[in-house]
């Protein structure tokens, strides 16, 4: 019973970092450079599993079991049309000013999300496999927000 008391705090603190991890925040692992020049590959931040998905969050989800953690920015929003003409975005048949984006934007036709729909794009438009190669994605894909970067530690802090 003593060996018991003495290891409970132990417990407490297992049980706790293993639901924070689980159902509030982790951290993720920048793959690749379709997020450059906001994000490098190999840096580590801190995903936000709560909360709400805004236009230009940064995302991470994951398409299927198979593949890596996907880091991307939403650009449009459950229930509105996007559209990318001669490299610039329009939502709802309105410019988006976007000054994320780096490189060639590549067109696509009028896209109309559902009520359950995002459509994101990486931050280096000429080579980032997004919505305009596989289309738009689900809410349930979404694992969470990030905009906090732990390592490397010469970029500590919130993302700009």
């Amino acid at each position: 019973m003593k060996f018991l008391k003495g290891m409970l705090p132990y417990i407490i603190i297992i049980i706790v970092v293993v639901f924070v991890r689980s159902y509030i925040m982790t951290p993720v692992r920048v793959n690749g450079t379709s997020m450059y020049p906001t994000l490098d590959g190999g840096e580590i931040m801190l995903l936000n599993k709560l909360g709400k998905i805004d236009r230009f969050d940064i995302v991470v989800l994951k398409l299927d079991e198979k593949e890596d953690n996907l880091i991307k920015r939403i650009i449009g929003l459950p229930g509105e049309t996007v559209e990318i003409k001669l490299g610039a975005i329009y939502i709802n048949d309105k410019e988006l000013k976007d000054s994320f984006g780096y490189g060639v934007t590549y067109d696509i036709d009028k896209v109309t999300l559902g009520q359950d729909e995002y459509f994101i794009l990486g931050d280096n438009r000429g080579i980032s496999l997004d919505s305009r190669v596989f289309g738009t994605i689900k809410r349930k894909e979404i694992k969470g927000t990030t905009n906090f970067i732990m390592y490397p530690f010469k970029k500590f802090g919130k993302v700009k």
